[in-house]
């Protein structure tokens, strides 16, 4: 997508009007698909689950790709003059810029009221997918911060990067690609090989963007009053200390960013020996965060 115009109509009706009515927005037809690929699974043999799971996730990037397509042509046959507001209309769907920033503000207010239960409900509701019952100030802030870096790329950054180099099609497979690794990549007896194929063709396609992320986080370090240099030096040291080969370089660029520590209790802890985060720290996270969308979206426009 040559046009800088597209991504910046697309980022004013995000902006502006949040995310399309549920039975429009292209994520519940891929969600549909990927729900039916679960259901239909073949049973516990490995190979013919990894068949099954491989088919469903190529024939979906393939729909999705050529829904890009038809949105493309679409487009391309308005009047010159309304193009660009068309492809961006088209492209919003697949980025969620103001859904993303709303849900960790709302995990801060929450914090920031001595509300720990509403806290609790709004990042398992909004953002995260583990248990919260049990997670105190800290560790609901920790992950709020962790979600917003680790989403910045997966929900804006990489559809975005995606248009640029292929369009409405590249940022459509994409969206699809990211929606089927959150539905079936799970380590889990029943997803351990339906969702591999998902889940690594998730972790390809996110090698970029993910790295291109981190280093807006710590370019956009001082907008949250933090180091540059300290953000460099975390994502650096900590980056592959998450399981996932692309989450943690934005989690450690911005617990280096924010010199706090952002942990998932017995799986990761990035920044350890740095202060436990809490509400003031996610108001920063977002002041980074904004930071690098900006500079995000000038980049790549």
């Amino acid at each position: 997508m040559r046009d800088p115009g597209s991504l910046a109509s697309a980022l004013i009706v995000d902006l502006l009007l949040g995310e399309p009515p549920t039975a429009l927005h292209p994520v519940t037809a891929m969600g549909a698909w990927n729900a039916r690929v679960r259901r239909d699974s073949p049973g516990p043999e490995p190979s013919d689950t990894l068949r099954h799971g491989t088919l469903g996730v190529l024939g979906g990037v393939a729909l999705a790709w050529t829904a890009g397509r038809v949105l493309e042509a679409m487009a391309a046959s308005l009047p010159r003059g309304v193009q660009s507001m068309a492809r961006g209309a088209a492209l919003k769907p697949t980025f969620a810029v103001r859904a993303l920033f709303r849900a960790v503000h709302g995990v801060e207010q929450s914090l920031r009221a001595g509300d720990i239960a509403a806290a609790r409900a709004r990042l398992s509701r909004d953002l995260v997918s583990r248990d919260t019952r049990h997670l105190d100030e800290h560790q609901i802030a920790e992950a709020a911060i962790a979600s917003l870096a680790e989403n910045l790329s997966d929900s804006v950054i990489a559809p975005w990067l995606a248009a640029r180099l292929g369009g409405l099609p590249a940022a459509y497979a994409y969206r699809f690609i990211n929606t089927a690794d959150a539905m079936l990549g799970y380590r889990t007896p029943e997803l351990e090989w339906l969702g591999k194929p998902a889940a690594r063709l998730d972790d390809l396609v996110n090698l970029v963007p993910a790295r291109l992320t981190a280093l807006l986080l710590v370019a956009s370090a001082t907008a949250g009053r933090g180091s540059m240099v300290h953000a460099a030096t975390i994502m650096w040291r900590d980056h592959a200390l998450t399981p996932s080969p692309n989450g943690g370089w934005p989690m450690a660029a911005m617990a280096g960013a924010l010199e706090c520590r952002i942990a998932k209790v017995g799986v990761y802890t990035l920044n350890d020996g740095a202060s436990a985060p809490n509400a003031t720290h996610i108001r920063r996270a977002r002041q980074i965060a904004t930071a690098a969308v900006a500079a995000g979206g000038v980049l790549l426009a």
